[in-house]
């Protein structure tokens, strides 16, 4: 199958990386997102998103034409869907935004066309929620247009690879669709594209994110064993690493994030009978910033109250603009109702405030601290000098909640420096 201009809808983490890579390989792209900050930044130039590369990648493709921004998809020979799905406050997926934007493809669907739904969703979405939705077009699925499921699978910071190089599953309603999406992808796609059924596909990408989810937990739960029995869970699990066939991953403040932290709730919504364990290594997860929060309490003897902390890092990962579903936001939140006065750093200022939190660059969260909690991995924090620090923040006492900094150097430095996983 041959496409000439495709739709894109949803310029988020996923869909302008996508939009711009489909262009800069000779497609004409629509890139549609109802957010009108979002459109009228873009058609400026402007990226709201923090990417490695993407900023230039995005310029060259709107510079060449073949990217235009609009509020509104147009008709196309492909569509695809990459709107987000968060969940709601009882863990049930929010399916509001793929509703909208299937619901706006309809008067734009014509007979041939591929629509490809990329948005993480769970198991059936593809076959009970979207088909019937574009079916109100008077055209059939798998008779009039194909249909098909693509999950994204990038690491952000390394998405334009990540998007190229990585393996692609492409699960149609149909053999015809997955196979009109692999001569889609393959526009770009270097890595191999795997063929299956649309519910197969939406499955792998909430295996995949579950499987870390249940695998960070266990790590998680190490770290408090660790603090009750008086061992460095981080020397602890280095040596059982040495092992052939484990490799236990590293605890910290919690998972966050869009995929890992959503994802398996999906599969617990779909069948709570089936999924004790997935529900509970969420619980542990989400629970994770309340260990934190006892951390800090006992670093401080006991009481917040009044005390001032200076929070480095709310974003969910290192290195990344991302704050959704953050742990680090969240042990901010706790350290902040337990009495505490937070002043948080991040060096990726989000670019709204976060309710309820004092946002300052890194003298200021220091000056007159009592306590410092690092709570994201981010390179320059890594990169602190402790003789240097020493000499503008009156704080001693540090809580390292991911194990980026050298004991012996900070101790020599004169700080009381204590590690999430290791009793003290």
């Amino acid at each position: 199958m041959q496409f000439e201009k495709i739709c894109i809808l949803g310029l988020g983490y996923i869909g302008l990386p996508s939009a711009s890579t489909f262009a800069t390989h000779g497609l004409q792209v629509v890139g549609v997102d109802v957010d009108q900050r979002v459109v009228s930044g873009l058609k400026n130039g402007e990226v709201h998103l923090f990417e490695p590369g993407l900023r230039t990648l995005v310029q060259a493709a709107i510079k060449s034409g073949k990217l235009t921004i609009s509020s509104q998809p147009e008709e196309a020979d492909a569509f695809i869907i990459a709107v987000p799905t968060p969940f709601l406050e009882d863990k049930r997926a929010d399916m509001r935004f793929v509703i909208s934007a299937t619901e706006a493809i309809v008067p734009v669907l014509r007979r041939g066309n591929l629509v490809v739904l990329e948005s993480t969703s769970p198991p059936r979405t593809t076959v009970d929620l979207v088909a019937p939705i574009l079916e109100r077009s008077g055209l059939k699925a798998g008779e009039d247009f194909f249909l098909a499921y693509s999950p994204e699978r990038v690491l952000p910071g390394q998405i334009l690879k990540e998007l190229i190089e990585n393996a692609r599953v492409i699960g149609g309603i149909d053999a015809a669709s997955a196979e009109a999406g692999r001569d889609l992808y393959r526009v770009f796609v270097r890595g191999d594209i795997v063929l299956t059924d649309s519910t197969t596909a939406e499955m792998v990408k909430i295996m995949e994110n579950t499987y870390r989810d249940v695998n960070i937990a266990i790590a998680n739960e190490f770290s408090r064993l660790a603090d009750r029995f008086g061992v460095d869970v981080w020397e602890a699990i280095e040596i059982a690493n040495r092992h052939p066939r484990v490799n236990i991953l590293r605890p910290g403040p919690g998972v966050g994030g869009h995929c890992i932290s959503v994802d398996p709730w999906f599969l617990v919504e779909a069948a709570p009978d089936l999924t004790p364990l997935i529900r509970t290594a969420r619980e542990v997860n989400d629970s994770q910033p309340h260990f934190v929060l006892k951390l800090a309490q006992k670093l401080l003897g006991g009481n917040l109250s009044g005390r001032t902390v200076a929070v480095l890092g709310l974003t969910y990962k290192p290195d990344v603009d991302d704050f959704r579903e953050s742990p680090a936001v969240e042990a901010a939140l706790l350290l902040q109702a337990a009495g505490a006065r937070v002043r948080a750093h991040d060096p990726f200022q989000p670019k709204q405030p976060i309710d309820g939190l004092d946002l300052c660059d890194l003298d200021e969260a220091l000056r007159g601290a009592d306590a410092l909690v690092v709570l994201v991995a981010h390179s320059e924090y890594r990169q602190l000098n402790p003789q240097a620090l020493a000499a503008k923040t009156t704080a001693r006492s540090v809580l390292d909640a991911v194990h980026i900094f050298d004991e012996s150097a900070w101790r020599e430095a004169g700080f009381n420096l204590q590690r999430l996983g290791r009793a003290f």
